[in-house]
């Protein structure tokens, strides 16, 4: 009796110790996901691309990023520039001066379709907090869901937004991420990723983007809002005419 007793034990033992192994913890799912998204790709090539009748180009130059935003008029052809801590508008050629406060809201918009673009590379940067809060199903599928919040210094304006993002358990890709936004009266976004492709090694997506009509919707419980159907598709996310090349 007793060796029954004490194999069962053990065989409990291994089996818990299988379990963890299998784990992973927060910082692991994103690794992973950059990886299945580009990795070190993302790290040395320029990329280009369209969004909204705006061109928008990340450079490396020197080793540190470069981002812009192109937009064409009739007359004119107006640059934004963004390098880590300084923001530059040109007409044409010509340096435009423009308020701090003007030129921080440029900014920011400059980097946040970049990021978009991007993701998940970025989620590691330093001022990222990520937080493993579940193990999910949406539709059918397993999902790591993971809460992202930012550090005040180096998290911009809207540093204090909340996101989550779903990861595929299969492929470890962010097939969908809601935020929970202040400014402009505030709200809830939640978008379902579609229409991927990779593009010398660097996937991108384009995304259905839903909003909750009760702003005062648990952005934690927003997946289960849209596996019934009850979110409102607001707009489609697409990027268009995407190039990436090698940095020099």
């Amino acid at each position: 009796m007793k060796k029954i007793i004490l194999f069962f034990l053990a065989s409990c033992i291994i089996a818990c110790n299988e379990n963890q192994a299998d784990k992973l913890d927060v910082q692991q799912i994103i690794d992973k996901a950059i990886e299945a998204s580009g990795g070190i790709h993302h790290e040395d090539s320029n990329v280009s691309f369209s969004f909204r009748d705006k061109q928008y180009v990340a450079q490396i130059e020197n080793g540190k990023k470069i981002l812009k935003r192109i937009t064409y008029t009739d007359s004119l052809k107006i640059i934004d520039i963004k390098k880590h801590n300084s923001f530059q508008r040109f007409f044409n050629d010509s340096l435009i001066s423009i308020p701090d406060s003007i030129a921080n809201r440029y900014s920011n918009s400059v980097n946040s379709v970049h990021y978009f673009a991007r993701l998940p590379f970025g989620l590691n940067d330093p001022a990222v907090h990520k937080e493993l809060i579940g193990e999910v199903e949406v539709n059918g599928a397993s999902y790591y869901k993971v809460k992202v919040t930012f550090d005040e210094n180096d998290g911009g304006d809207d540093f204090d937004d909340i996101y989550i993002y779903w990861f595929n358990k299969a492929s470890f890709k962010p097939d969908f991420l809601a935020y929970e936004f202040h400014v402009n009266g505030g709200g809830i976004r939640f978008r379902q990723a579609f229409n991927e492709r990779y593009i010398n090694e660097i996937r991108f997506v384009d995304y259905n983007n839903y909003k909750a009509n009760n702003k005062k919707v648990d952005i934690y419980k927003i997946d289960s809002l849209f596996a019934n159907n009850a979110l409102e598709l607001l707009s489609k996310i697409e990027l268009k005419d995407i190039k990436v090349e090698e940095a020099n």
